[in-house]
């Protein structure tokens, strides 16, 4: 679990004498962010990692000194113009904390907020005692309550997708595939009308023209993924249509054939690439720059456990993007002369 809490679990970062400073990008790195499309945001997943000292940080810092300063530092680098918010999976947190945020970052910066697994889950998650049917699943108003309000009233303009990020579910536990999209689609169609609303699957049974359907009459997108747990990019593109979302919304999770724990083991202190993912990185690129281009807005979110490094993840995918892009001028001026 990332370390967003702070001392007080309702208390944001503030940029005052903040003890952590942006490293000094390079001058390759702001050429590149000026060739990116205006559409694309990139970030990770989270920013309170001290391994990232001389990438993202100007020095060594905790990650309790990181979660509480570092968010100011992570958004003055020209390629990292979102972030997620973890924290909120875990606990619905108040509007000033999120005001906080907002007030640690730019004005064209936006947050990828996770909505809290109450939401999400059809049993109770770990931490909330014995564990039986959950009676939050999919319930619209403990969702416009206590997570969309506090959101919106403290990120305003700031705020990007809110993710529904759901676990991997059997389908016999919601009664199976059709009865679970049922359910989502009217849990979507009674959200606040306006935020932009994604859904994040760890089911790949769920993935049917059904679901896709559901979407386009809710006005919400799928979020694509990287992650062993869920069918591979390609099938999501196959069966939800790019064309047709709302946004273009990726989060790249998790190298194949690793489970969550032996990644971080392996991949700490998150400094370096490690299992390079050029396949993934390649077919994100292309699909990001394609919406980009469609003139969809696009998020494209990197852990630590994709490959090693999350920004470093980003910045190697922001260079493909811009060589993708260039390539694409190149054979448009070609073709109009």
């Amino acid at each position: 679990m990332d370390l967003q809490f702070g001392l007080f679990p309702d208390e944001a970062p503030t940029t005052a004498t903040a003890p952590v400073g942006a490293v000094e990008h390079t001058a390759r790195q702001t050429q590149i962010a000026h060739k990116l499309p205006v559409e694309l945001r990139l970030g990770t997943s989270s920013w309170s990692f001290p391994g990232w000292e001389g990438i993202v940080y100007d020095r060594q810092a905790s990650q309790q000194t990181l979660s509480n300063h570092g968010l100011a530092a992570y958004a003055l680098h020209p390629l990292l113009r979102t972030v997620g918010i973890d924290r909120t999976f875990y606990r619905p947190i108040a509007s000033d904390a999120f005001r906080a945020y907002a007030d640690a970052v730019p004005e064209d910066f936006r947050f990828l907020v996770k909505a809290d697994r109450l939401l999400t889950s059809p049993t109770e998650p770990e931490g909330y005692g014995v564990r039986g049917r959950n009676p939050r699943f999919l319930d619209p108003q403990y969702a416009a309550n206590e997570v969309i309000g506090p959101m919106i009233d403290g990120l305003g303009s700031k705020a990007g997708p809110l993710l529904f990020q759901f676990p991997p579910i059997p389908p016999n536990l919601v009664g199976g595939r059709g009865p679970f999209i049922e359910r989502l689609h009217g849990f979507l169609d009674a959200l606040p009308k306006g935020p932009l609303y994604a859904i994040e699957l760890r089911t790949a049974a769920f993935l049917t023209d059904s679901y896709s359907i559901a979407l386009t009459a809710t006005g919400a997108a799928h979020c694509y993924s990287v992650h062993p747990a869920m069918a591979s990019f390609e099938r999501q593109l196959d069966s939800v249509q790019a064309y047709q979302q709302p946004a273009f919304i990726m989060r790249w999770m998790l190298h194949s054939g690793l489970r969550y724990e032996v990644a971080n083991e392996r991949y700490q202190p998150f400094d370096q690439i490690v299992d390079e993912d050029a396949e993934s990185r390649e077919r994100i690129a292309i699909a990001a720059l394609d919406a980009s281009i469609a003139e969809k807005g696009v998020f494209v979110i990197a852990n630590n456990k994709a490959e090693g490094s999350a920004p470093l993840s980003i910045f190697r995918l922001a260079q493909r993007i811009a060589e993708w892009d260039t390539r694409a001028s190149d054979a448009a001026a070609t073709h109009a002369s």
